[in-house]
């Protein structure tokens, strides 16, 4: 059970304000749309998408040790936060 809430948290806390969750709300506000529709599409592509990171990750693990995909996982999540911020603060 510690390692559901775990995952659950990490993954709930990271897609808070997320484009995923953006779109959704957009979707959801269009008045000719059913909302009942929007959350099953939405959660549907959420379960795909969560199902290709879990292979991939599987997939990765045999290659890649433990502790050095940590690192590089981590080492693309600053890449991805610098390259962010470079672009946010180039003059225009």
């Amino acid at each position: 059970m510690t390692a559901f809430l775990t995952v659950f948290l990490s993954v709930f806390i990271a897609e808070l304000g997320d484009k995923t969750q953006i779109a959704t709300a957009l979707f959801a506000a269009d008045e000719g749309r059913s909302k009942l529709l929007v959350f099953l599409a939405s959660s549907c592509a959420l379960v795909a998408s969560a199902g290709i990171a879990t292979i991939a990750g599987s997939i990765a693990r045999e290659f890649v040790e433990g502790p050095m995909l940590k690192l590089v996982a981590g080492a693309g999540f600053i890449a991805i936060g610098a390259f962010i911020l470079w672009g946010a603060l180039k003059p225009a």
